[in-house]
């Protein structure tokens, strides 16, 4: 401790390394590199020649500085008592100050606190810092009050000692004002800068804090501690961390023993290897070398928290717990911040963890969470903990108490982790509180997505790069697999979009892993599938069957059975019979019975229908597909006849008996179904409903009994149907039957097949319709299936809005049958046909031919396609001659002049086939035949009228457009007329404003000349009249002074019978000239109204008192300014 400028009588240091004391006969000198440890004899020698106290304090600090501090401590203790007792060897105040920094160098030393339940690193022996401080203190006050009973209270060494004190009682407002107060007395004293400086830099003034380090380098090269440490740190704050870092090598070249500097360059070299744009040597060198600093520092230093917390995480990292749990519990003890103690009490909570000491591990989390900011990190710990006893409501707690946070509220590991645990169900959870759950979850996972800029976010798409960069542990969280499923699951069965893009980001991250999840390929797979892109789906399909192929066969087995059975399903779905069938075959052959989804209770594939069916009766669905229907139907009976009350297999049944056109077998066997197996099977209600209804619609027996039996057979389809409803208030199928029943009428007189038509039938199929309409809108929310929308369009037909049944018959087409399905093209072609011939419109004529061509491609053996195709020819021909000519164009007269010819060949070949079923009229095609003939032979007369009337309606049309060209000429010629006179007058106006410039500068120079004249008048007759007697001078005065007046009053009128003359040159001119503006006509200027008023007023006083020649004077000095200024 130095004590510069306490004593002014005491001797300075001795400039070498030894101390020279006297005594009675002799001069000692005491080495002072080179002390032994054990003061008792330099005690005695010191006591031996009475030496000052000064010298006491010198040795007690060489002591010090040597790091004996119990050797200092007991010359100090001696010191005290000796000097105290003999005021002739000097104050004793020197020594209380040594002894009370002493206990603050032991407090540096010593621990923070004590744990009580540390397993490795136990210190029960010691003190605490607080005991060593409250020692300090007691001697500093006990100094103070002998330096005030001595008179020398307040002097540097007090308030340095003082300042010590408060600094390291972390009071540093009062510290401050301690030190200020010594550099008030001594600006270069070293402890005062250092501590200043110090405190500049905890409050965060670091440009302050890095001057006053650099004063102290510049005044002690040698100081210790090191000011090039505070120097680094405080560049290093101000983001110069290159000029931070030299500084510090800079410090451990000089002071190789010390341990700061190695400290601060093995944290920056360890901090420097995570930086992933380094070489991986490059990495690996910076990291070792700042293990090696930080070891070296702690070797140097077991009591710093910081070396033991850096060498905690390393050492945890090797899995080294013992050790590292002992450094944790040192960090804890010693850490002299608030952020070293909860990082101590984190890693000590990360070690009892990973040993399995619950109880521990929650007590460290839960004391590191006591600090001022919340810690993620013991959050997440404790919440893990809570997660392994069983607790998740209480992990939920503790996640969403985070969260609420400041710093919580951007930490995508707790985030993710909550969600998580939001969305696994959990006991006693109803499925309301589930749902709200799910919804939470997702939105979690969505601010996840967010924050990591994830794919799955919908907004990733739009940005531009601008975000920040994800850190470590952020990346380590997006490169989840895990998480990107949990998303998918998350929007399975509400958004397929989601899902995929979920799905393929985590396939990408398990293939950049080494080898990629067959499940999460198969579900991809399944999405492409569910979307119609059967191609995709089974390039999938093969890649994960080849990954599955390569894990342990037990998992295996599991995993390549259901995914050989989707790519089964992908192959029947592109047309690949003979693959599908292959591979249904195979997968028969290692199952025999196998039923999709059940084979792997752990896979997470997704169901891709709502039954489920087994693998025989898809290769059923192949083999009639191949129209191999007995063969098929052999299969389906194989397993019904082991799986006799399978309700699916014998749904399936049922359905390949009514697609095979046998309705009486279908109703036997489905009735069977009802009455011997389940009277409540909704598919079995809803197909007997169907066969019901088609058997009673497709009846033509007209007799009374048989109208009655179509009538049952309607009320029987009505009542299976609502039997269904009434089971399952959701069934979308019974549904959509009640509206079909419903939109035709059929439990009334069917559009007058059961009956007589009313008067308002009309009426009464619109409202039908309508309400038809809005049972289909309800199912359509729930069946994905193009029979929807063609039910939709058939009632939008039924109410003649055409427009909307097309939109319903396209939206079927082409989402649902990709424009192949012939029934939906007939209804598109029957709809524009009716729209046609509602609007007249020969386009729309031609579209209805274009989807009837398109039917009659894909079922070229159906002459009734071919019948429409001539009708739909036939009548656009009839439409366009029926039309005046206004309305056609002679490019589609012909085209449909044509299309008709084309027609007569069609109707004449329909009328003479000979085949004993057709679907037509052969007398009704004969008829349409003679009818054209008819029609046709009026063609030509309809284009020679068509060619007359578009040629006169050009000819209109150019003469209008020559009209409106020589009108526009003509208006252009005008407007270059008037261009040109405006040009002309303004030419004219700017040379008779450039005259009148003129004008008014000639006169403006020639009233310079005349007021020169008269001023030099006026200046004579002043001297002539000073040269006068007192009365008669003044009589002569007043008189010379009225003679210029009348002079001047005689310009002013000259300048006013100008005035009517030359009025544009009083206005502005001039001052617009001075200021670069144009000449303007205006009034003449304030300043020769105002010269005129004055001689008006003075030509009306011929004597006036003294008084008044004294104004008039002044009237006289203004007038002369004015002319001056008007000149």
């Amino acid at each position: 401790m130095s004590t510069n400028g306490y004593h002014a009588d005491s001797p300075p240091p001795t400039a070498g390394r030894s101390l020279e004391v006297e005594l009675l006969s002799e001069v000692i000198s005491i080495e002072l590199d080179n002390l032994d440890p054990n003061p008792q004899d330099m005690i005695d020698l010191l006591r031996e020649g009475r030496c000052k106290g000064w010298i006491w304090t010198t040795l007690a600090a060489e002591y010090w500085r040597n790091g004996y501090l119990d050797g200092a401590q007991k010359i100090g203790e001696v010191a005290k008592d000796y000097c105290d007792n003999d005021p002739q060897l000097g104050s004793v105040y020197p020594v209380f100050a040594l002894l009370a920094n002493l206990q603050v160098a032991r407090a540096y030393k010593a621990p923070k606190m004590i744990l009580s339940s540390a397993r490795q690193d136990k210190l029960h022996a010691e003190r605490p810092k607080e005991d060593y401080y409250t020692d300090a203190a007691s001697l500093f006050n006990l100094g103070e009050k002998k330096a005030a009973e001595a008179g020398d209270a307040g002097n540097v060494l007090s308030l340095l000692t003082r300042g010590i004190l408060q600094l390291s009682k972390r009071s540093m407002s009062e510290a401050q004002r301690s030190f200020e107060s010594v550099l008030a007395q001594k600006p270069t004293n070293i402890v005062a800068l250092l501590g200043k400086a110090k405190i500049l830099y905890a409050t965060r003034q670091y440009p302050q804090a890095l001057k006053l380090f650099q004063r102290v380098l510049q005044l002690s090269p040698q100081c210790l501690p090191d000011p090039r440490i505070g120097i680094g740190l405080c560049l290093w704050a101000m983001g110069q961390k290159e000029k931070a870092k030299a500084a510090w090598q800079r410090s451990v070249e000089v002071n190789p023993s010390e341990w700061p500097a190695q400290l601060l360059l093995g944290i920056e070299a360890i901090n420097t290897s995570k930086n992933e744009n380094q070489s991986e040597e490059e990495r690996l060198s910076e990291f070792l070398l700042g293990t090696r600093f930080v070891e070296r520092a702690f070797k140097a230093n077991q009591t710093n928290a910081a070396a033991a917390n850096v060498l905690c995480e390393l050492t945890i990292q090797k899995g080294q717990y013992k050790r590292a749990e002992k450094l944790a519990e040192r960090v804890i003890q010693f850490a002299d911040t608030k952020t070293l103690l909860s990082e101590g009490y984190i890693r000590a909570g990360r070690i009892t963890q990973a040993e399995g000491i619950a109880q521990d591990a929650f007590k460290h989390y839960a004391k590191a969470k006591e600090g001022s900011q919340p810690n993620i990190v013991a959050s997440v710990g404790i919440a893990q903990l809570q997660l392994k006893n069983d607790e998740i409501p209480a992990a939920i707690h503790t996640l969403d108490t985070l969260l609420q946070q400041p710093s919580g509220e951007r930490s995508a590991e707790a985030i993710a982790m909550l969600a998580s645990l939001r969305a696994h169900p959990r006991p006693g959870v109803s499925s309301t509180d589930q749902a709200q759950e799910k919804q939470r979850a997702r939105e979690l996972l969505e601010r996840v997505c967010r924050i990591l800029h994830l794919p799955e976010d919908p907004h990733s798409q739009t940005a531009n790069g601008s975000s920040t960069p994800l850190t470590r542990s952020q990346r380590k969280v997006a490169q989840d697999v895990d998480l990107h499923v949990e998303i998918a699951k998350l929007w399975q069965g509400e958004n397929n979009d989601r899902m995929e893009r979920a799905y393929q980001e985590a396939a990408r991250l398990s293939e950049a892993g080494g080898r990629a999840d067959p499940r999460i390929v198969n579900n991809l797979a399944v999405l492409k599938h569910l979307e119609g892109d059967a191609s995709q789906a089974r390039s999938l399909y093969e890649k994960a069957l080849t990954d599955a192929a390569g894990l342990d066969p037990a998992v295996a087995e599991g995993m390549s059975t259901s995914i050989l059975y989707n790519l089964a399903r992908a192959y029947e779905d592109q047309g690949e019979i003979v693959m599908a069938r292959d591979a249904y075959e195979k997968l028969l052959n290692r199952h025999p019975e196998y039923v999709d989804g059940e084979s792997d209770p752990c896979l997470a594939s997704l169901c891709m229908y709502g039954f489920r069916s087994a693998a025989k009766l898809r290769q059923a669905r192949v083999l009639a597909d191949m129209n191999r229907k007995d063969e098929a139907h052999d299969l389906i009976k194989q397993s019904l006849v082991s799986q006799k009350s399978d309700l699916n297999i014998r749904a399936f049944y049922t359905h390949f008996l009514i697609q095979s056109g046998t309705p009486k077998p279908a109703k036997d066997f489905v009735f069977s179904t009802l009455k011997d197996h389940d009277k409540h099977d909704l598919y079995a209600l809803c197909a007997a409903g169907w066969i019901q209804y088609h058997q009673a619609r497709e009846s033509r027996d007209s007799s009374p009994p048989g109208v009655q039996e179509r009538k049952r057979g309607f009320q029987r389809s009505a009542e299976f149907y609502e039997k269904a409803l009434h089971l399952d208030p959701m069934c979308a199928v019974a549904a959509q039957g009640l509206a079909i029943v419903t939109a035709e009428d059929a439990l009334g007189n069917l559009g007058g097949s059961l009956g007589p038509m009313g008067p308002d039938e009309a009426q009464k199929r619109i409202k039908d319709a309508r309400d038809a309409l809005d049972i289909f809108a309800k199912v359509r929310e729930s069946i994905n299936d193009g029979s929807v929308y063609a039910n939709m369009g058939h009632c939008y037909y039924a109410r003649d809005e055409f427009d909307r049944a097309i939109e319903s018959y396209e939206t079927a087409s082409k989402r649902f049958y990709n424009n192949q399905d012939v029934p939906v093209l007939l209804y598109l072609c029957r709809s524009w046909y009716a729209k046609a011939n509602k609007d007249q419109s020969f386009s729309a004529m031609a579209t209805s031919l274009q989807y009837a061509q398109k039917a009659y491609h894909l079922h070229p053996w159906d002459k009734a396609i071919l019948y429409n195709i001539a009708m739909i020819q036939q009548k656009a021909a009839e439409m366009l001659l029926s039309v005046p000519p206004a309305k056609r164009s002679l490019k589609e007269l012909e085209r449909a002049i044509e299309q008709a010819g084309h027609a007569q060949k069609l109707f004449a070949s329909l009328a003479q086939d000979e085949s004993p079923v057709i679907p037509y009229s052969r007398e009704i095609a004969d008829q349409r035949r003679k009818y054209g003939e008819s029609m046709l032979r009026r063609c030509d007369e309809h284009l020679a009228a068509q060619r007359q009337w578009e040629a006169e309606a050009q000819a209109k049309l150019e003469a209008a457009r020559q009209r409106r060209q020589e009108e526009r000429e003509r208006q252009e010629a005008a407007e270059r007329a008037r261009q040109e006179e405006l040009r002309v007058q303004a030419e004219k106006l700017a040379e008779e404003r450039r005259r009148a410039r003129e004008e008014a500068l000639a006169w403006t120079r020639d009233m310079r000349v005349e007021s020169d004249e008269e001023r030099e008048r006026r200046t004579r007759k002043a001297s002539s009249r000073k040269s006068r007697g007192g009365a008669e001078g003044s009589a002569d005065e007043q008189d010379g002074e009225r003679e210029p007046r009348r002079k001047r009053r005689g310009k002013l009128k000259r300048g006013e019978e100008r005035e009517g003359e030359e009025e544009a040159l009083f206005s502005n001119d001039e001052e617009d000239a001075g200021a670069g503006g144009g000449a303007g006509v205006g009034k003449p200027t304030k300043k020769r109204a105002k010269k005129r008023a004055v001689a008006d007023e003075d030509e009306g006083e011929p004597s006036a008192p003294p008084r008044k020649r004294q104004q008039m004077y002044k009237s006289k000095e203004y007038i002369s300014d004015s002319d001056e200024e008007m000149s």
